[in-house]
């Protein structure tokens, strides 16, 4: 990559895809590669960011590590882990700049909750040739910018405070402040030269002054690795694609929340679906949506444990719930905060609002039913889980709901904020609530209205097949009754509705292929939607053609999209929710999980595909 000169850099917003992930399963941080920590909120996914130039160049917080003037980089992760090194060359030198959050196991069975949160980033600068000038510039700025923050250098580094809250940096060369408030120093790395830096959170005004041992930090660096590749060695996954399924593992490691084994949509809020655009939003959170394909994923590449901490965060859920659920929860099981404007926030590139809290939670998306029955038969059949009573009670009453609501509307899969209707996908995913909740019960002899499920079941069946597809253009539509397109049709051989080889799943694939895909790519939707402006194509609906190509036995088609949709990753195998056709620019939050969720399937889908007899 070509670096740019120093004095550029406190202004202007890098593209999405040159951001790098590190994380220790509580919180993460994003780093440019100029080495500028752009993002990171402490001390979890869902606190309010300490740093957040990503959302404001020019008021937002960041600490950098790099080289002065002109200078080219390279990166990549250390091997099997979730360590960033980065290389930088100069004109007169070649140093490197190795970040990673301190994560150690605590148990034999890498169980959820082994992973610490020592809520520290450790830096290390090392000399590889040559020399090079290397600056330090540290600026955090406390609740997305707006508690008023002091930075006050000492000796050994700086503490900035705000409020009940401070940050530390440890570092062993001399920093001052400037009349901007950046705290910062520069020295010469030579051949060999070798030091560390950390900066450390802490929810008290009075931390301890810094301190930053190598040999501590040496320490932490070998049991971080050691974390990252005992983990990666539990994968199972040997098919195709097989160096993508790792990295999305990975990365779906990192968006979990150590401490519930919940898996976050991403480690971001409000990066726009199209630059300058209001379609911002937070995805700090735990959708329900999710639930099933999580599961899936993370069981058939080998991670039972990781799946079975996820199934009991969602066990435990519905069960205190009692089947009043909502579509999104934050890590800990609780509401997300209500959503709010940072209007005082340019947003990424100008795309503003900028959006903490998520107000979709408050949305009816009837599929959440399906998604939930559909995890729990998949845990009972696939993993032997056993249904205690008080569980099969709530289950059932989410049943009972599918069963009695299915004909009312919502606002579907895409959260539609505007006026509820009548979406395919929320019904089938009702029909799926009642079909999982009906083999549960024949599976295990369970007690159920199996009359009146069945009845309802084949009565959402019948309304799909016969309101929700579109016989003069042969297309299963967005909405039961309106001639549109979407992509969540493309969901129906997935979920066992029909085969993959049934002729009105082949028209419908057909026509998203003709009319919602551009450059391989493909677009939710295209219709107006009730906000103003447009959309990237979203990885995720690529995914799902991806998968009904391999259902369907068109497996060099298949391969070929694969390929093309990650091909959009950047060079460090990370995937946004969405991607621009024409310019190929990664776009909305990064990394989604979902995305990298997906990815996992469609190479589980190929690789079947291959081996089909």
């Amino acid at each position: 990559m070509q670096g740019e000169d120093v004095t550029d850099q406190q202004s202007t917003y890098r593209p999405i895809e040159d951001y790098g992930l590190i994380g220790d399963t509580h919180s993460a941080a994003l780093i440019a590669s100029n080495g500028s920590i752009d993002w990171c909120c402490w001390p979890r996914f869902d606190s309010p960011a300490v740093f957040c130039r990503l959302l404001d160049a020019q008021h937002g917080g960041w600490c950098r590590v790099g080289p002065v003037g002109q200078y080219d980089t390279s990166r990549s992760y250390l091997g099997d882990s979730n360590v960033l090194a980065t290389t930088f060359r100069t004109g007169t030198g070649r140093c490197r700049v190795t970040d990673l959050m301190p994560i150690r196991q605590d148990a034999a069975d890498h169980r959820a909750v082994d992973a610490n949160a020592d809520h520290r980033i450790l830096r290390l600068i090392e000399g590889v040739s040559g020399e090079v000038e290397l600056e330090i510039g540290f600026r955090p700025t406390f609740d997305y910018a707006r508690a008023a923050t002091t930075v006050s250098p000492c000796d050994g580094g700086a503490v900035a405070r705000a409020g009940d809250e401070s940050l530390v940096l440890a570092c062993p060369i001399p920093v001052e402040a400037d009349a901007s408030g950046v705290v910062g120093g520069r020295a010469t790395v030579s051949t060999g030269d070798r030091f560390w830096i950390s900066l450390t959170y802490r929810a008290t005004a009075e931390p301890e002054l810094p301190s930053c041992q190598d040999a501590d930090a040496d320490h932490e660096l070998a049991r971080t690795l050691d974390y990252w590749r005992a983990w990666l060695a539990g994968c199972t996954y040997d098919g195709p694609y097989h160096e993508q399924v790792r990295r999305s593992a990975l990365v779906l490691k990192l968006l979990t929340f150590g401490p519930s084994g919940a898996l976050i949509a991403a480690p971001t809020t409000s990066l726009p679906e199209v630059i300058g655009g209001v379609r911002n939003w937070d995805y700090r959170y735990t959708w329900l949506r999710d639930s099933s394909l999580i599961l899936y994923a993370l069981h058939e590449i080998g991670y039972h444990q990781e799946s079975m901490n996820f199934f009991r965060w969602l066990e435990n859920l519905s069960t205190s719930c009692r089947g009043d659920l909502q579509i999104m929860y934050t890590i800990d099981g609780g509401n997300p905060l209500p959503e709010q404007s940072l209007d005082y926030l340019e947003g990424y590139r100008q795309s503003h609002p900028v959006r903490i809290g998520n107000a979709a939670v408050g949305q009816r998306q009837l599929d959440i039913y399906g998604e939930v029955l559909a995890t729990m038969d998949f845990c009972q059949a696939r993993m032997g889980h056993p249904i205690h009573p008080d569980l099969w009670e709530m289950l059932r009453d989410l049943a009972d709901q599918a069963a009695a609501r299915w004909q009312e509307p919502d606002q579907g899969i895409w959260e539609v904020r505007g006026r509820p209707k009548h979406y395919l996908f929320s019904k089938l995913g009702c029909w799926m609530a009642l079909d999982r909740a009906i083999w549960l019960a024949r599976r295990l002899g369970l007690p159920a209205d199996m009359g009146g499920w069945h009845r309802e079941r084949e009565a959402i069946r019948n309304a799909i097949l016969t309101e929700g597809y579109d016989g003069t253009v042969g297309v299963f539509t967005q909405v039961l009754g309106e001639p549109v397109l979407d992509a969540g049709a493309l969901v129906i051989p997935l979920l066992g509705f029909l085969p993959s080889t049934d002729p009105r799943v082949h028209s419908t694939v057909a026509r998203i292929q003709e009319q919602l895909t551009a450059h391989s790519l493909v677009y939710r939707y295209q219709t107006s939607d009730g906000l103003p402006g447009g959309e990237a194509a979203l990885a995720l609906c690529s995914f799902w053609l991806v998968d009904n190509l391999a259902l369907d036995g068109r497996v060099d088609e298949a391969r070929t999209l694969f390929e093309r949709v990650t091909g959009y990753a950047n060079d460090l195998g990370l995937l946004s929710e969405q991607i621009d056709p024409v310019s190929g620019e990664l776009l909305g939050n990064y990394p989604q999980g979902y995305t990298h969720l997906a990815l996992i399937r469609s190479a589980l889908n190929i690789a079947k595909a291959e081996n089909r007899p």
